[in-house]
């Protein structure tokens, strides 16, 4: 569940980057400011001032793309501790696990 800032805490942080971009500095203008969790709230990161951060829409990409990579991390690591194994991949043709050769003649033959 998405944990959304409270008006009272976007109206905080935004006075305390003082109209500008929190990562690169560029004055902020309505519909470019975005208020992003300083630590990804699937990452336990709670809705408050302390991890409420003004960003551009540039930046707030860019850290997003960061985010999401790192969520999925921390989801595949948990996963794997209560025994959840990812299903495997399947062998790549012309391997040994594929059970498919490919003779020098052009010839393709299970084994």
């Amino acid at each position: 569940m998405r944990l959304e800032f409270s008006a009272k805490t976007k109206e905080l942080a935004y006075r305390r980057s003082g109209g500008h971009c929190e990562c690169c500095g560029v004055p902020l203008a309505t519909g470019n400011i975005h208020y992003d969790h300083r630590i990804a709230n699937a990452l336990t990161g709670e809705p408050s001032l302390e991890n409420c951060q003004c960003l551009c829409r540039a930046c707030h990409a860019a850290k997003t793309r960061l985010d999401v990579a790192h969520i999925a991390k921390a989801k595949r690591r948990e996963r794997r501790h209560i025994g959840i194994k990812r299903k495997p991949s399947r062998p790549l043709p012309g391997t040994r696990a594929s059970g498919i050769r490919k003779r020098m003649d052009g010839t393709v033959e299970r084994w």
